[in-house]
Formats: C-alpha cells, sequence, structure tokens
C-alpha cells in the first residue's frame, strides 16, 4: 500500500514537472523530473524496456531527505517519467531512501535493494547516520517495502566496520542462481572497502568477505560500487570521495575509480591488475551499469561533482541530469566508453569538412554549430616536419561566452575549460588529461546536448565531461591552431 509520504511526492512531481519547459531541459539526456537528482539506482532492463531509478528530492533543486526517482526507456536516450518508486516512509529509513540496484525475480517481479538512513543523536549532540539494507518488490511502477528489512544491519557486519559508512548495494544474479552484491563500507582504519554478499533467494542475505580494499591509496570511503565481468577481465567500479590527485589520475575531491582484475569465482578473490579514472572530465559521479539483452555492458553517471552542486540560477525548476549511456570494452587492460550505438540513429545533416587547414589563427567551418549535435575531429600536424604547439575547438560560444577544448602535443595534454562559459562562481573549471599513443595526432568526439559536453578521446580511450548553462543560443564553433593543423570534421545534428 503506498504511503502518504509517497503519494505527497508523486502528486506534487506530477504537477511541478508541468512548470519546465522542454526547451529548459537537455534533449536526450536524462534529467530529474523536478527538482533534485544525484546517483542513478537500480539501472537494469525489465518487461522489455529500461529502467533507471535515481537519488531524488523533489520538493527543492537542493539535497534533501532522498526518495527514488523513476524514468523508462527503450532506447536508452528518449525517457518518460514513472511516478516516484520509494519515499522515506519507515521507522527504518525515515531520514532517506540511498541508493542501490534492481533485478528480476524468478516469479516475474522486480526486487530493488537500496539503503536505509536513519539519523541518530549522539552524546555529543551531534548526529550520525546509521545505514543498513532494506528491499522492496513491485511490478515496475509500484513497490512494496518488505516486513523482514533491513535484510542487512550492523548485525551483518565484522567487527570495526562502519555502520555509519556502510551503502549503495549492486546486486547481481550468477550462472548457478545464486545471488550477490557489493556494498561501500569503511573499516576502522577509516579508509574505503567493498563488501561481498551473498543469498539464495535475494532476501536473506549473509556477509562473505571483503572484496577490495583501499587501504588509504586512492581517496577515502568508497562508495557506489559495480563488479562484473567483461572482455574476460572482471571490472570493479567505485566512486571514492576526498581523493588526492596522482598525476593525470584521481583530480582532487569525490571521483571515479575502475579496478580491472581476475576474479577466483571459487574464493571469491578479486585480484587487481590495472586502475584508472573512469571521467577525466569536471562531472561524472556514481556510475552503474547494466547487462542490456543483447551483451552490452552500458554505464550510466551523475552527470554532476558534489563540488560544484548548486543550481545555476535561483529560479532553476530543475538541477540533475545523467551522463549519455556508453558501452564499455576492456581493451589493452584499459576501459573503453562509446557513445551507445542508439545514438546513431539521432544523426542528421551531416556537414564534412575534410583536410582542411588551420594555421596561426582561428577559423569557423560553414554549417558547424549548434547545441545539440554529434561532431568527430581527426587532428594532425599540417607540417610533418613541424609539429603544431597547440589546438583548441570552442564550442557554445557567442561574443561572450565559451566552453573549449585545447590539445598542445608536446605536453601530450588535453584540457576541458568551462571558466567562460556563463558561471559568476569561481567553481571547478579545468580538468585535463594525458593522451598516450602519437602525441601529436588525436581523434575526438564531441556530444552537445544543450547544457554538457561529453569528449570521446581516440575511440573511447578516455572520456572528459563536463556541464555548463552557458545561454542555449550561443551555438557558434571555433577552431584555433598555434602552428599549422590539418583537421577532418564531420558534425551531424541530433534530432
Amino acid at each position: 500500500m503506498t504511503s502518504q509520504t509517497l503519494r505527497e511526492a508523486r502528486k506534487y512531481e506530477e504537477a511541478s514537472e508541468k512548470m519546465i519547459q522542454k526547451e529548459e531541459r537537455p534533449d536526450f539526456h536524462l534529467s530529474v523530473r523536478t527538482g533534485w537528482m544525484n546517483d542513478p539506482n537500480g539501472f537494469s532492463y525489465y518487461k522489455g524496456r529500461y529502467h533507471m531509478f535515481y537519488q531524488y528530492y523533489p520538493y527543492d533543486t537542493k539535497w534533501g531527505p532522498m526518495h527514488w526517482g523513476h524514468a523508462v526507456s527503450t532506447d536508452l536516450l528518449h525517457w518518460d517519467y514513472l511516478p516516484a518508486a520509494l519515499a522515506p516512509d519507515e521507522a527504518y529509513d525515515r531520514d532517506g531512501c540511498f541508493s542501490g540496484s534492481a533485478i528480476e525475480l524468478p516469479d516475474g517481479r522486480q526486487l530493488l535493494m537500496y539503503t536505509g538512513v536513519v539519523r541518530t543523536p549522539q552524546w555529543n549532540g551531534g548526529h550520525c547516520d546509521i545505514q543498513t539494507q532494506c528491499i522492496a518488490v513491485g511490478d515496475g511502477v509500484d513497490y512494496e517495502k518488505c516486513d523482514c528489512n533491513p535484510v542487512l544491519d550492523s548485525r551483518d557486519l565484522p567487527e570495526g566496520f562502519s555502520r555509519e559508512d556502510f551503502r549503495d548495494p549492486k546486486m547481481w544474479k550468477d550462472e548457478d542462481g545464486r545471488y550477490w552484491c557489493v556494498v561501500g563500507n569503511r573499516p576502522a582504519d577509516g579508509s574505503g572497502q567493498i563488501l561481498l554478499f551473498s543469498s539464495e533467494d535475494a532476501f536473506r542475505w549473509k556477509y562473505e568477505k571483503v572484496l577490495a580494499e583501499n587501504r588509504n591509496r586512492i581517496g577515502k570511503m568508497w562508495e557506489c560500487p559495480d563488479f562484473f565481468e567483461l572482455d574476460g577481465k572482471w571490472v570493479l567500479l567505485t566512486s571514492p570521495q576526498d581523493m588526492l590527485p596522482q598525476g593525470f589520475e584521481f583530480h582532487n575531491g569525490n571521483g571515479t575509480l575502475c579496478l580491472i582484475g581476475e576474479y577466483d569465482r571459487k574464493t571469491l578473490t578479486f585480484s587487481e591488475q590495472k586502475q584508472q579514472s573512469i571521467d577525466y572530465g569536471i562531472d561524472f559521479y556514481a556510475p552503474q551499469t547494466v547487462l542490456a539483452p543483447d551483451g552490452r555492458r552500458i554505464m550510466m553517471g551523475w552527470m554532476q561533482n558534489w563540488d560544484t552542486s548548486m543550481p545555476h540560477s535561483p529560479y532553476q525548476k530543475w538541477f540533475g541530469q545523467m551522463s549519455l549511456p556508453r558501452e564499455l570494452s576492456v581493451k589493452n587492460g584499459r576501459l573503453y566508453q562509446k557513445p551507445v550505438r542508439e545514438l546513431d540513429d539521432m544523426r542528421k545533416n551531416e556537414v564534412v569538412h575534410s583536410d582542411v587547414i588551420l594555421e596561426n589563427g582561428t577559423i569557423h567551418l560553414e554549417g558547424v554549430r549548434g547545441r545539440r549535435i554529434d561532431m568527430e575531429l581527426s587532428i594532425r600536424p599540417g607540417d610533418p616536419d613541424s609539429i603544431y604547439r597547440k589546438f583548441a575547438v570552442r564550442f557554445a560560444q557567442n561574443e561572450e561566452y565559451q566552453t573549449s577544448l585545447s590539445f598542445r602535443p608536446y605536453e601530450s595534454v588535453l584540457k576541458i575549460d568551462r571558466k567562460f562559459s556563463g558561471s559568476r562562481r569561481a567553481l571547478i573549471h579545468q580538468r585535463r588529461c594525458k593522451i598516450s599513443g602519437r602525441e601529436e595526432e588525436l581523434k575526438l568526439r564531441i556530444i552537445l546536448d544543450r547544457f554538457s559536453a561529453e569528449v570521446f578521446v581516440n575511440d573511447g580511450e578516455q572520456v572528459m565531461t563536463a556541464t555548463f548553462y552557458t545561454d542555449p543560443a550561443a551555438d557558434g564553433i571555433s577552431f584555433f591552431a598555434d602552428g599549422k593543423v590539418r583537421m577532418d570534421v564531420v558534425k551531424y545534428d541530433l534530432v
């Protein structure tokens, strides 16, 4: 039976979304129905549609007591909102329904597993958030929380493991029918770790072991884990808090980590072999994946950064959107990401400029402009005996504003910069990544959708993501070279 809290949230979101015009939203990125959105939750394929739930506070464009928003899609690019799925309405989750995941049960129902939060007063006048794992079962629209909740709490944790930082269960089902989940946690040293649990029926869970340990290597708490097999390897994704940079990896603050290695199913042992950031831009956090019916592993993340998570205007009616869905693969011990192939069906009005020579200045190309575009660039030296010093492409541009990508081949450094995008705050405005391979040659695929740019470098070897809130009328694109550059440009409108 639907609680009063959930009924009120559903009534409010239905009325409030009518106040948001289509043109005020991204076109093919999932944005919050109304209010506030953060982490993707329960990314799953159920009854012929992709389901995306998300951390949700419908009543304000700031973080508040977490609900679960809900949307569905057949192509991962055009989303329909469904009523909010969960609200903080029980004794064990009264202060928030935090992140989690979804699977289909053998009887055809969908099971959600999420973190329930209870804010508990402390002897010193402060508070701490006790976190437990809870489940709800439903039909793809309405979900009922189970009487057995919470299904995992502090009694299931070894001594010294945090009951305050114990969250974000990600489930999967093995070939033998057994259920597993990974959960983020902190051991006594205050670092991060990922715990592994198992279940025969997805209702009764038991602790197995520590799957991965941070040991204060990369950030502190490890949130939002995901664990899956891909191209003969096992991949662990997580989002560490309070990271320190290591060269061009793991830039400061809350970011993303991908660990690639081997997994022994008998001993439940994960052996790390490689590590990398997932996204090298400004706005990407808490990614979650789904195994599509055709076998693709597809990932979406929250296209935002906790350190810049504020609406750009007090009059804004929504805040928060998801990244493009990305197809994942592992090559040469590295995670590669490409936009889902469904995006190709939206490409219209092809514009091609081949073998353009760009020398010591700025040019505009006929037909190359827009804020909902898919543009492929191939850049190489215009003079084989003299490598250029800098190349840049600027977009979301007019006389006043621009966001830019610039590449310096002698340093092999690609930089994204939005400081001239119209922001009036000293937020994070730049990120850089190191390009591997032949440093003077570069392939870029830049996808713009009104308020964001996602840049796929050298066929998805690296990705840089950034949001910006420049007036949508600023749709100019220009190219700059210091030195002589030869380039090919293919641009499509995304319709």
